[in-house]
């Protein structure tokens, strides 16, 4: 399993989620960094990494033994730019 970290600014933003949805997003990551299922995919035009959760996105970076969640937030915003 590996170890998730939220910047100052992802923690904000998961804090700042619908109960349900926050639910949901904490249930994919950690689903991912148990077993690594999750639909994951290479960012285009920079280095890390998309994990989709229904409407939601969450940006991360991942080593050996961590995930450093950057940002969550819907994909109908800002998230990609």
């Amino acid at each position: 399993m590996k170890t998730i970290i939220f910047t100052h600014q992802a923690a904000r933003d998961l804090d700042g989620l619908p109960s349900e949805a926050r639910q949901s997003v904490e249930a994919g990551l950690v689903r991912y960094a148990v077993s690594g299922e999750g639909d994951v995919r290479n960012l285009s035009g920079r280095d890390g990494f998309r994990l989709r959760v229904g409407r939601y996105r969450v940006l991360f970076d991942e080593d050996r033994s961590t995930i450093l969640a950057i940002y969550i937030g819907k994909r109908e915003t800002t998230t990609y730019r």
